[in-house]
């Protein structure tokens, strides 16, 4: 029998939320998580809180929207266990890109990429909608990513850096994942025939 979901995209949601909260009503706290390029040596645990901070409500907002969304689809298809690996990888990997890239940052975006690569990898014709838009999540996930390969030369504020290096590493990571998916999905496949075969028989 296959593991119930755990819904830790919902969970983690929330511990971002919480964690805004805290962030309007505690002064330094936010200066405290964040990840501060000049100060990543002294203080390399930056590199995954920073995930949970995000700098606005609209910040927040989005990047939550996109978790829940997207984060349940790719924990049904891989599993909870496999979902946070794929989400703190990514996170992780994003902060480091973004230490490199930015004098400091905040939020979850880079994870998200990280979903959004996997379930690029993982189901790639799945119809998703992209500003208003079906299309594959392939095509999905390109169009992300021609988008921040502009704001490497066009900066708007936002850690485009970041997002590419999300998005990578969740499409490397899908890539490892995406036929013991497969198997998965075609052995429940498998016994669903079965178990109608077994109906037929009994039944007709």
């Amino acid at each position: 029998m296959e593991p119930r979901m755990k819904y830790y995209s919902l969970i983690i949601a929330a511990v971002a939320v919480a964690l805004f909260a805290v962030q309007s009503m505690v002064p330094g706290f936010t200066e405290e998580f964040l990840l501060d390029s000049s100060l990543l040596a002294e203080r390399p645990w930056t590199l995954l809180t920073s995930i949970f901070l995000h700098g606005s409500a609209s910040h927040l907002i989005f990047n939550m929207f996109a978790l829940v969304l997207f984060g349940l689809m790719l924990e049904r298809f891989v599993g909870s266990k496999k979902f946070l690996v794929i989400f703190f990888t990514a996170g992780v990997i994003a902060s480091a890109a973004a230490a490199f890239m930015y004098p400091a940052s905040l939020g979850a975006s880079g994870a998200v990429y990280g979903i959004l690569g996997a379930l690029a990898v993982i189901r790639p014709r799945m119809i998703v909608w992209t500003y208003g838009v079906p299309m594959p999540m392939i095509a999905a996930a390109g169009f992300y990513l021609l988008l921040d390969m502009a704001g490497l030369f066009f900066p708007s504020n936002v850690a485009n850096a970041a997002h590419i290096a999300g998005l990578a590493a969740g499409a490397v990571i899908g890539l490892a994942l995406r036929e013991p998916a497969q198997k998965r999905e075609k052995k429940q496949n498998m016994l669903k025939d079965e178990e109608f075969n077994a109906w037929e028989d009994e039944w007709m």
